[in-house]
């Protein structure tokens, strides 16, 4: 669980909640005819954005906002030392056994290339087309994310556009100028708190998220290369902490 994103979503929402609480009812901001118009059609502007499995799919990806953990640089730096110092050992046949129970399958394809004897050219084609479509999938997830944010006001307008005119058709009954005017105020609201608090927040995460697993697995591609090419774990152990952090550096 990501406690940033449950943090923050909890302090945003309680955060606004608690203002609206301090001045009116919460119950004053609770309107069915605005929710249609802003969720109900966010949604179905998405629909229509993108193919039905893609839209389907926005519960997943606001689920890896969630939920998910990325290794760290030094448990991958530590685990391809120890790899090195085998295949220099025993050769690297030595290492099928291991990669049987690793859990990871993009490492364990770039080492199963490397043991069944493929050119290091051709093991970084591979695994840099894997990082590529890895990518474009996450690319899918920030601009379907993306999309919703910008559609969400846009349908907070129109909201508020009908709730003015249904006010000025019927200004002769003062009775009915408060719900109207209602919808076009509280229609704006839920756009911009469903762009501002949820949507566009999550598109950061999501692009966090990817830079973080990209870099990881070009520090396992360049890792399996070193090991392909019987370098020094020396030099593959300089190589790797390039991919860490300045105070996650050993200092030797």
């Amino acid at each position: 669980m990501d406690f940033a994103t449950l943090l923050g979503m909890i302090l945003s929402f309680g955060l606004v909640g608690a203002a609206i609480a301090s001045g009116s009812s919460l119950m004053l901001f609770i309107d069915t005819a605005s929710m249609l118009i802003v969720f109900g059609g966010t949604l179905g502007a998405t629909l229509t954005h993108y193919p039905l499995g893609t839209a389907l799919s926005v519960g997943k990806i606001i689920r890896k906002t969630l939920v998910g953990k990325t290794p760290s640089t030094s448990g991958i730096l530590n685990q391809f030392l120890d790899l090195a110092h085998r295949a220099r050992r025993e050769g690297i046949l030595s290492l099928e056994p291991i990669i049987t129970n690793m859990k990871d399958p993009y490492l364990k394809k770039g080492l199963k290339l490397t043991i069944d004897g493929l050119e290091p050219e051709s093991i970084q084609a591979i695994m840099e087309a894997e990082i590529n479509n890895v990518e474009a999938r996450h690319q899918v997830g920030i601009d379907l994310l993306s999309a919703m944010g910008s559609y969400a006001p846009a349908l907070g307008m129109i909201g508020t556009v009908i709730g003015l005119v249904q006010m000025l058709q019927t200004m002769s009954d003062p009775s009915t100028i408060g719900p109207a005017m209602a919808i076009a105020l509280i229609t704006t609201f839920y756009g911009a708190i469903l762009a501002n608090l949820v949507c566009l927040p999550m598109v950061g995460k999501l692009k966090h998220r990817s830079r973080e697993e990209i870099l990881i697995m070009e520090m396992q591609m360049e890792g399996v290369l070193g090991i392909s090419r019987g370098e020094n774990p020396r030099i593959i152990e300089e190589k790797l902490s390039s991919f860490q952090p300045p105070k996650e550096r050993k200092i030797s």
